[in-house]
């Protein structure tokens, strides 16, 4: 699963939305990383300077409240005076206990102070005073858990150990207290506990310092979620639409240039989508030319036959009903070679997509195919024999290539077939493997009349045939070269045809020749 979801190592729309994503986190983490070390300071500083303000009230009043004789006591008037006479911020609060933990001196009520809050609105004349037992019960709970937790630090303070922290008053706010022994020699004599009440206005400070980074992170997700809006959404939505147009209005092809010129996946899947629809674009125009082309081929043959059959009950000779009649038998077989080729390369893309290339060897192939051949000749009448003979591959090891061996033995036997009916009677066709120039070449030769320099290219086209003179009529349907040229250039090789020729220029023959790729080892 986590392989899935690792970034591919060119995927540049991939990186930028990672990026983007992460840099919003990133700066809220970061943020609160940062506000969460500056409240820890605060609330440490608060400490400390509470800290420092016990220490030397706990050392006056060991020296101005205390007495050693006959036994240790705290003199609560000489401390509540002391209290009096300090200096207490209104945000502190001092408060003294004596060593069973009652309160002997509080700087609230010394200072004569009194604790307020904003009252709630007043109510709107006819509305009920919505009080549930729950809400009546909730401000006495929390009064006793705060005085719970004072009579914890204060006991703790009791056994001579400084105790400071945040906890919460009776009135709900959050403070930070320190609570300090009263030592007069070993003996513990009572507690002072100094508070600071604005601990919720360091926090609001937080909250506020936070803010920043939380806007930052805001526009930096927004703006992310924009581009992404834009780099992809956007030109996803134009392929679709463009991808319904190609389907539903008949556009032969996608264009979008401005998106096919971008560097990232989304151009890569336009231009990718863009030779797709082209290639289909290509392949209809082809698949119309060939309907028109077998068309036209069939019509030929029909017409013959239908002039044969029409003509043939006002014939009364024998011998022109005879004539007729092989016309007729020409033109059947004509018509039956038409339609097994015309089959064959309309299921050609289909079977050549659904056999997957693998290593082909090719010296094995080609002897195969030439055996079959040479089997072949024995029974055949001496009138239609021509040997094909197989040059042995003369290398160190037989050359490979990745292939499909029926598309491949289908190739080399319509050229063998071919350049046979090209040759005279007991001819002979010389098949040869070699390598040149670090690719495979197959050569198919024969002694036939060769071809018109003309017609080098246009022999690959469909339907093309040239036959010499003396050849029968309708013998071939003029597709199998075509298929051949098809076959080669789906495994990415060349076939091309030229004449062999002696030292004078004479024509000697024809030669086939295809090159293909070798497989990497």
């Amino acid at each position: 699963m986590l392989k899935g979801l690792r970034l591919a190592p060119g995927s540049k729309l991939g990186r930028a939305i990672f990026v983007l994503n992460l840099l919003g986190l990133t700066i809220l983490i970061a943020g609160a990383l940062i506000l969460n070390e500056l409240r820890r300071g605060l609330i440490e500083a608060r400490i400390d300077s509470l800290t420092t303000q016990g220490e030397f009230i706990v050392k006056v009043l060991d020296q101005t409240a205390t007495v050693g004789e006959p036994l240790p006591a705290l003199k609560a008037a000489e401390a509540s005076d002391f209290l009096q006479l300090l200096f207490i911020p209104r945000s502190q609060r001092a408060r003294l206990f004596d060593a069973e933990g009652n309160l002997l001196a509080d700087s609230y009520i010394v200072a004569d102070r009194v604790e307020w809050k904003v009252l709630p609105p007043a109510r709107r004349p006819g509305e009920r005073f919505a009080l549930t037992l729950q809400d009546a019960d909730a401000k006495p709970r929390a009064v006793e858990k705060a005085r719970t937790a004072l009579r914890t630090e204060i006991d703790k303070a009791m056994r001579g150990e400084a105790v400071s922290g945040v906890r919460i008053a009776e009135n709900g706010d959050r403070v930070v207290s320190v609570s300090m022994p009263i030592q007069h020699v070993q003996a513990v004599l009572g507690v002072l506990t100094l508070e600071a009440g604005d601990v919720d206005e360091i926090v609001a400070k937080e909250r506020a310092a936070l803010l920043p980074f939380i806007l930052i992170a805001v526009g930096v997700t927004s703006l992310s979620s924009l581009l992404l809006h834009q780099l992809i959404a956007r030109p996803v939505t134009r392929l679709a639409r463009a991808a319904d147009r190609v389907r539903l209005h008949g556009e032969r092809a996608i264009a979008l240039p401005d998106v096919a010129r971008r560097d990232d996946e989304i151009g890569d899947l336009t231009r990718a989508l863009q030779d797709m629809t082209l290639t289909q674009s290509e392949r209809i125009d082809a698949i119309e030319r060939f309907a028109a082309d077998v068309a036209h081929e069939i019509k030929n043959p029909l017409t013959s036959i239908r002039s044969a059959v029409e003509t043939l009950d006002l014939v009364k000779d024998d011998k022109s009903r005879r004539r007729l009649l092989d016309i007729l038998k020409q033109d059947v077989g004509r018509m039956d070679r038409l339609v097994t080729d015309i089959s064959n390369a309309s299921r050609l893309d289909a079977e050549l997509s659904r056999d997957a290339p693998h290593p082909l060897d090719l010296h094995r192939l080609l002897s195969d195919v030439a055996s079959l051949y040479e089997a072949q000749v024995g029974t055949e009448p001496s009138s239609k024999k021509v040997h094909v003979r197989f040059k042995d591959f003369d290398g160190l090891e037989p050359p490979l290539v990745i292939g499909r061996e029926t598309p491949l033995s289908q190739v080399f036997r319509n050229l063998i077939d071919n350049a046979r009916s090209f040759s005279a009677p007991e001819g002979e066709v010389r098949i040869g493997l070699r390598r040149e120039r670090g690719r495979v070449m197959v050569t198919v030769e024969d002694d036939g009349p060769g071809i018109p320099p003309e017609n080098l290219e246009t022999v690959f086209e469909r339907f093309y045939t040239s036959r010499p003179k003396g050849s029968a009529f309708g013998g071939n349907s003029g597709l199998g070269l075509s298929i051949a040229r098809q076959i080669i250039e789906a495994h990415n090789g060349v076939i091309r045809a030229e004449n062999r020729l002696d030292s004078d220029g004479a024509v000697l023959g024809a030669r086939f020749i295809v090159v293909l790729p070798p497989a990497r080892g």
